[in-house]
Order: structure tokens, then sequence, then C-alpha cells
């Protein structure tokens, strides 16, 4: 394969995972590698990611890409085809590697832990390969931390601020060396576009809300602040454009017959100047609730685009959080601990009952909706298999000016197990909304201007 060939190949991974690297960049990439060549591959990388990479959250997926698409090297380990390690071996030389912080040495190391403890199945069988989990599962670095601790001590030189956070950096540091050992022997085997799809994982903004680890959370958050001021800027586009108005045609039709027919001056209609108001219906329960959270948290972000926000919160029963939305830091972990400990949203046992929550809030809050509000009601529609209430939502909802249900679920699940949401469907217009990327596109076009 040529060096152009790959390079494309590479490129079009990356747009397969939300990089938006255009034919403009892909030539300044192109251009780039032939002035640097592969004689140091992390000057090389450097290099592509200044051309390719536009926006924050997305160097993690270039560089897992980089490394299936310009690997170290190909087949086995240079060191591996020469020598075979045993386990109480490869622990000595880890631990020696750790304590001095040795890159190059934990590479190879990586490299032989890999060949000797991380191949499965059976040559030529079509389900071999090198598993990463299994490699680490032999060898568990974080077992020689106590030893690296000791050999660092009887180092000359050695200093107290080099601790266990220290050496526990280095040991996740050779975790990851494992893991894109095993991922680029695996990519030789399956095929590179293959495992990019599958194994590199997706941008901040395409990671599923339900399936949305610590990590990725913390990623979430520090996108809401620049997907907000986008948004804000979009919307304040839309809202220049809509204060013109539209065309009258008759009334130009008419002022038209004193210039002959031509309609030399159009007449707008006239725009009524107004900002939405804005409610929120968030379902708190289980992972969903992480959808939930980021949502408020956009809509904090965007409140100067609306005259009004309020936010209520339900499990099985419901009550107003607007105060602890509007105030806070933009943590979406912290503003759900907060919600279960200072609003009432349980009443029973706390599974999700959709039906008793709607019920409360038409009791509690019957004057809360009426024909300036936009509805967002935001959940999976999992009601635990009881009374959907669709009459109660379906009254609820008649004042509104606009109303719409986000699922994070995947559109094929609805209405699987305890699901309502095509019942729900029947009365409220709902989109599937699964990850960042999909709920600012939605923000965006569903919030009337």
């Amino acid at each position: 394969m040529s060096v152009s060939d790959r390079l494309t190949e590479f490129v079009h991974a990356l747009r397969a995972k939300g990089i938006q690297a255009g034919p403009g960049e892909t030539i300044d990439a192109a251009a780039a590698l032939e002035v640097l060549g592969f004689d140091d591959r992390e000057r090389t990388r450097e290099g592509l990611a200044a051309c390719l990479i536009r926006r924050d959250g997305q160097r993690a997926v270039f560089d897992s890409t980089f490394d299936l698409f310009f690997p170290l090297g190909v087949g086995v380990p240079e060191q591996a085809r020469h020598e075979h390690v045993t386990l109480d071996e490869l622990n000595d030389r880890l631990v020696a590697a750790l304590a001095s912080d040795d890159e190059a040495e934990l590479l190879r190391l990586a490299g032989l832990a890999v060949d000797a403890f991380g191949q499965y199945g059976q040559g030529g069988s079509g389900t071999s390969g090198w598993s990463a989990h299994q490699t680490l599962d032999r060898v568990q670095p974080q077992t020689l931390l106590v030893r690296v601790l000791a050999a660092m001590q009887a180092q000359a030189g050695f200093t107290e601020r080099l601790d266990r956070d220290e050496i526990r950096r280095r040991i996740e540091r050779f975790r990851e060396l494992v893991r894109g050992e095993a991922l680029r022997r695996v990519a030789e085997l399956r095929g590179r576009e293959r495992l990019s799809r599958s194994a590199v994982p997706p941008t901040p903004d395409q990671v599923d809300f339900l399936q949305a680890g610590r990590v990725q959370v913390a990623e979430m958050r520090r996108m809401v602040q620049p997907l907000a001021r986008k948004l804000a800027t979009r919307l304040a586009a839309r809202r220049r454009r809509a204060a013109r108005g539209q065309i009258d045609l008759r009334r130009t039709l008419r002022r038209s017959l004193s210039t002959g027919g031509v309609p030399m001056t159009p007449v707008f209609r006239k725009h009524r100047p107004g900002r939405p108001e804005i409610v929120l219906l968030c379902d708190m329960s289980g992972s969903v609730a992480s959808f939930a959270n980021f949502t408020m948290l956009l809509v904090q972000a965007l409140r100067d685009q609306f005259s009004k926000v309020r936010v209520f919160a339900f499990v099985d029963g419901i009550d107003e959080v607007t105060h602890l939305v509007t105030t806070g830091v933009a943590d979406p972990s912290a503003l759900g601990a907060r919600i279960f400990s200072e609003a009432s949203i349980i009443r029973w046992d706390g599974h999700s009952d959709y039906g008793r929550s709607l019920d409360e809030f038409a009791d509690r809050y019957p004057d809360v909706i009426g024909p300036k509000t936009s509805v967002l009601i935001l959940g999976d529609a999992r009601n635990n298999h009881g009374d959907p209430r669709l009459a109660t939502l379906a009254h609820l909802l008649a004042p509104a000016r606009r109303a719409f249900w986000l699922n994070p679920e995947r559109r094929s699940l609805w209405s699987t197990g305890d699901s309502a949401a095509h019942e729900y469907a029947q009365v409220v217009e709902m989109h599937e909304c699964r990850n960042a990327r999909q709920l600012g596109a939605l923000v965006s076009r569903l919030i009337p201007v």
C-alpha cells in the first residue's frame, strides 16, 4: 500500500469517528508527511494532528487511529523474535523499567508481554488474536507497586516527590502500551478499517449517554459551555433572520400598482419579537440521569436565549429543581447528587413511574405550561409496566406552544420490555437523542425562534 493510499484510508477512518477532515486538510497532511517523513514517528504524529484536528476533545481518537494506521512495526515485535521470557523475568524487568521510567523499555516489554501471554485461539481459525485483557490479567502490573517503590528508593537521587501516585501513572502508561500493542496485532489480522470502527473510541460528542463512564462524563462536562456558545450563536442568527419577517405577497402586489405592476419595494410581515419560555421534565432514574443532567446543564448555559426556564425532575414523584440547575458548578454528577439530596422526587420504591409523576405535576403545577411555553421531556419512557397516563400528558401539553420528547435509547429498543415509548409518541413528538451531537442538533432545530 502506498503512503498516499494509507493516508487516505487514515482520513476516512477519522471521518467515520466524527473528525471532519476535508480535502484541504488532507492535502495539508500529505504535504506535511512529505516534509516530515517517517524517521521520527512522534514528529509525524504531531504534524498530522496539526493538519487534521480542528476541535478540542478529538486528540484521543486521532492517536488511537494513528497507532492503527501508522504502527511502530509489523508482525512479531523484534525482540520477541529472539527471546522468550517467563512471567517472573518479565516482572523483574518491568519493575526496573517502571522505577527508572524508561519509556523505550516499557514499550519493548509491552510487545514481549502481548506476544508471550496475550495470544488466544488457533492460528488461521479466524477466531485467533491477541488480547490486552488476557495479557494484563497474567502480568498484573498493579501488584508490582511495592517492588517498584522499593527499587526507586534504592536508587541514588531518588526524591520524595516520586510517590505512589507517580508509580500508578507509570503502571497505567504500561497498560496503555499493552492495549496499543494488542490492537496493532489484531489490526493486522482483521484489517485496520474494520478494527478502527469497533476498537477506536468515539469522540466525546458521539458517546452514548447511557453508556458513558466517569471519564467520558467528565469530557462531556467540558463540552457544555462550547456547545452552548455554538447553539446560542446559531439561535441568534436564526432570530435575526426571523426578525426581518417574510414577504407579504398581497401587500407587495398592491404597492406595485403605483409602479406599473413592478414590485419595486417588497413588504414584509411584521415579526412578533419575543423569546420562548421553556419547561424541562427530566427522568432522573438510573443511567438516564446522566442524559438528563447533561441536558439540564446545556439549557442552563442557554438560559439567556429564553425568557423563562423552569426545570422539573422526577422518578416516581416530581419536584421543581430550577433553583438547583441555575446555581452551582457545571458538573453533571454533582448536579444529580444535589437533586437527589435536596429535591423530593422519590415517593415510593424509587422506580420510574411516569404516570404517577405526570399526575402529580398536573396537581401541583397546573399553570406552568401555557401558550408561550416549549416543553422538552427527557427520558427513556420505561414506565415499569405502570399506567402511562396518556390522557394526563395530552391534557398537560394541550396549551403548550411546542412539545417534544427526547429519548436517549436507540429507536430499535423503543417499546421493548417495559418501555411505553410508542404509546407516548402518539401524544408527543418523540426523537432519538443518544449523544451530545444529536442533542445539539435537536435543541437547535426544535427550539422556536
